[in-house]
């Protein structure tokens, strides 16, 4: 009965270890898989703020965001993969803002030039920074 016992508490701490291994797999933090593009430059309980900038035809990885606001600095022309492999195509112009729901996608700058915005990631109430 002893040897069950221990194959059962095994069994559950794989299973623990494989789920968070899992969930750090699909919630990718852009600033720790893409650190070219992403860069905090301020965090505090409520928020966190991104400078992103992509040269032309640029691509990112797979990541996700929270909630947001997305502030352009420059005129944009994007392109965002979802992770169903569906892609959605974005224009505006720089002085813009847009909510943005969170959720996962690839992003790539589609356009000419550069692309650089300010991205106010919300934390949910009562978040810790690291």
């Amino acid at each position: 009965m002893k040897h069950t016992h221990s194959i059962g508490i095994g069994f559950c701490l794989i299973t623990v270890a494989a789920f968070i291994f899992s969930q750090s797999l699909w919630a990718q933090d852009p600033t720790k898989v893409d650190s070219k593009h992403y860069k905090v430059v301020f965090e505090n309980d409520s928020v966190r703020v991104l400078r992103i900038m992509y040269g032309s035809h640029e691509k990112s990885v797979m990541h996700e965001h929270p909630n947001s606001v997305a502030i352009f600095l420059t005129d944009f022309s994007g392109r965002f993969t979802l992770p169903d492999g569906k892609t959605v195509d974005n224009v505006g112009k720089a002085g813009q803002a847009i909510w943005t729901p969170g959720g996962k996608h690839l992003p790539e700058n589609v356009g000419e030039k550069a692309l650089e915005l300010i991205l106010v990631e919300l934390k949910p109430h009562g978040a810790k920074t690291k």
